[in-house]
């Protein structure tokens, strides 16, 4: 009887498992089919690392030290469990050489998983992290594993009672469980063991068909999205077919826009925040969170899901109910600044959490863009990556949300006011701010009114061996334009054979392709390419990690066949072979800003500190977020030319981390940091006492001397000397 009563209950729990994972298995075929590269050592070292490896979960290494002790004590205890459904069914369990050392490796990890468990609460509950969310939902789990174990330990408990076992080091917890039902009988301590025995199953079995209908599905599915993960370069957005004739539509207006390993990213999420934790936009009081994005399009993909294949991904359906139908309805918008501290995401969290609910749509009716997310949200995004760097299941948010603002650009022709002054600019002139064409090369002039730097163009150095790809701030925007030539000078100095475009170099295309407009940028991108052959490019350097990102990792996809260097790399490479000598102090404490397309993008970390730390005098200073976790500026994504209208200024927010470590210069490596930088400090009236430099502008000063400086503590050591 006992055994089909056992077959009973677990054949009906597993056919339910079946069911709730093969509905949404149909619900994530909706999708566009996807072709992955196969690279399957690759796909298996990171696999390896990442999961059994838990590289991601250790960024932070509280929770991630909880989740190793959870994951590897559920793979021990699932011998422990075998073990016990035998002493259930036959009365005896695995026949396991060592048995009490296998005993005693069960019952340490069920008391570390509790601890786990107990700190799991605590974390949620008593220090209340506010990207974790509170309520029965999120905490169910906790229940469930936690009753798991102490059934495990009251099974084995009654086991010692019922065989008349003495206490035993090898079994510390069940011996002291056991000690106080020693008066119990032979037959009472018999039904004490299945009783417990029977809870374990039933809450085993009830967890595995709560899984599939949860966030916990992140048990099976991330393991496949981790091993599923592009394998291209990091960040590179999807290449879209613009000559396709039967296309309706481009980028993401319905949820089966996405491909189907975008669907997986859903049912991968965990909910534990970390992406929305590091996001400029939620750390700064606008309205899009990246967790809230992952879970609505989750939940708007098994609504539809639902609809479109009548498969109910609720099972049994009496237990378990979807809530309806929801939609984004927030009553009033993110505005002015209300969280605490430098940064906060308790206001983006709050507007969520009161935004998503259900309404009276037809999950048909319901619209992507607009229902689901917001353009609000869509238009928030400054594309950093760090939620994607934080992400322990290896979800992508970035190209969905470029994907809906495709859509928003290419086929419904919507996008802020700001955003597409910038695209028609860049359209008609090649550069954001309309200033003629013609008029690119003049930077060399108005820097260099005597002539005295030598910026050749390719026709007149057509046997350059690097071409130094200018780029539209490094060519019209007065502040950038110091850049530009502190980099030619660094150049002539080390002897580098370069030439520029001048007037023949386009805008990269990195703004509208982030901005949503593929069309434009896939012109931009064939114009430059065919320039590249036509002077036969092969090395190209750059100042701007965007034009970088987009030269090295997007351009190959569409023909080029070029090395493509930032000009820290280039730099560090000419002072590490000696080129270059560093040899005039600059005594100035001086902290470094990563940029996101330079240090996520492109790992590149370690050049420009290197390049800081070859110069006498420099004391370099680390941010509390820096390196993989630095926070952005505030201008990727296309916000460098649109206008924050809720909230705090993400540069401000950053340009304040900067400040707290008390640095005389703020330095960068980018020009739309540079500007962020220089303008958070004037908000923050200090531009006087702090700088904000260019890596090239300092390393210029170290191996120039210019008397000519207004950096603090030069400045002040240069009066001092000559009084």
């Amino acid at each position: 009887m006992q055994l089909v009563l056992f077959l009973a209950v677990t054949g009906y729990a597993l056919f339910l498992f079946y069911k709730a994972v093969y509905h949404r298995y149909l619900y994530v075929k909706l999708g566009k089919p996807v072709g992955l590269k196969k690279e399957a050592k690759e796909r298996l070292r990171v696999f390896m690392t990442q999961v059994f490896g838990q590289t991601k979960l250790m960024k932070d290494r509280k929770s991630g030290l909880m989740h190793i002790i959870v994951f590897y004590g559920f793979i021990i205890l699932q011998f422990g469990a075998l073990d016990l459904i035998l002493k259930g069914l036959i009365g005896r369990g695995l026949p396991i050489p060592g048995y009490e050392a296998f005993g005693l490796i069960q019952e340490i990890t069920v008391a570390l998983i509790l601890l786990a468990m107990g700190y799991a609460a605590y974390r949620r509950y008593v220090e209340k992290l506010k990207r974790l969310k509170r309520g029965w939902k999120p905490s169910i789990v906790v229940f469930f594993i936690f009753f798991l174990m102490l059934s495990v330990l009251f099974s084995l408990a009654f086991e010692r009672v019922h065989d008349r076992l003495p206490a035993s080091g090898y079994a510390p917890f069940s011996s002291i469980i056991a000690a106080a039902f020693r008066g119990m009988s032979e037959q009472g301590a018999a039904v004490g063991f299945y009783t417990a025995w029977w809870c374990h199953l039933l809450i085993l079995l009830s967890f595995l068909v709560y899984v599939p209908q949860s966030k916990h599905f992140h048990i099976l599915t991330a393991p496949i999205n981790i091993l599923l993960r592009k394998t291209e370069p990091i960040g590179r957005l999807s290449k879209l077919d613009l000559e396709d004739e039967e296309a309706e539509s481009f980028g993401a207006g319905k949820i089966e826009d996405f491909t189907q390993k975008q669907m997986l990213d859903l049912y991968s999420c965990v909910e534990c925040g970390r992406c929305t934790n590091v996001c400029p936009a939620a750390s700064t009081g606008k309205i899009l969170s990246p967790m809230h994005l992952i879970v609505k399009l989750r939940d708007h993909l098994t609504e539809k899901g639902t609809a479109i294949t009548s498969k109910s991904p609720w099972v049994p359906e009496f237990a378990f109910s979807g809530g309806g139908v929801h939609t984004m309805q927030y009553e009033e918008k993110l505005g002015a600044w209300q969280g605490e501290g430098i940064t906060d995401i308790a206001p983006t969290i709050e507007a969520q959490k009161h935004a998503w609910i259900a309404g009276d749509k037809s999950a048909t009716e319901i619209e992507l863009v607009g229902d689901v997310m917001t353009e609000d949200e869509i238009w928030a995004c400054t594309t950093c990556r760090n939620c994607e760097d934080q992400c322990p299941v290896g979800n992508e948010h970035v190209d969905k949300i470029v994907d809906m603002r495709r859509y928003l650009v290419l086929t419904q022709g919507s996008m802020p006011h700001d955003g597409q002054r910038a695209l028609q600019n860049i359209e008609r002139q090649g550069n954001p701010w309309g200033i003629s064409r013609n008029d690119r090369v003049k930077w060399v002039q108005e820097i260099d009114p005597n002539g005295e730097l030598q910026v050749p163009t390719v026709k007149e150095n057509p046997d350059f061996d690097i071409l130094f790809f200018v780029g539209s701030m490094g060519s019209y925007d007065n502040r950038s334009r110091k850049v530009s030539r502190a980099l030619v000078r660094l150049m002539n100095e080390a002897g580098v054979n370069f030439a520029i475009l001048g007037n023949e170099e386009k805008n990269s295309g990195d703004t509208p392709r982030r901005l949503g407009n593929e069309f434009l940028f896939q012109q931009l991108c064939s114009e430059n390419i065919a320039t590249f052959e036509k002077y036969k490019v092969k090395k190209i350097v750059t100042a701007c990690p965007h034009t970088f990102n987009t030269l090295k990792n997007e351009y190959s996809e569409f023909g080029l066949e070029a090395e493509v260097l930032h000009h820290t790399e280039l730099l560090d490479l000419l002072v590490k072979q000696g080129k270059l000598n560093p040899r005039y102090e600059v005594s100035e404490r001086i902290t470094y800003h990563d940029s996101c397309y330079l240090g996520r993008y492109n790992n590149v970390y370690d050049q420009p500190r290197d390049i800081l730390r070859a110069i006498p005098g420099v004391e370099l200073v680390e941010m509390e977020r820096s390196r993989e976790n630095g926070m952005c500026c505030g201008a990727g994504g296309g916000m460098m030319w649109m206008e924050e209208s809720a909230g705090k200024r993400v540069n401000v927010a950053r340009t304040e981390q900067a400040l707290a470590v008390k640095p005389t210069v703020i330095s960068s490596a980018c020009p739309f940091c540079l500007t962020m930088m220089e303008d958070g400090t004037k908000m923050k009236e200090v531009e006087d006492q702090v700088k904000a430099r260019d890596i090239a502008e300092i390393l210029e000063l170290a191996v120039f001397g210019d008397l000519k400086t207004d950096l603090p503590l030069q400045k002040q050591a240069k009066e001092e000397a000559l009084s």
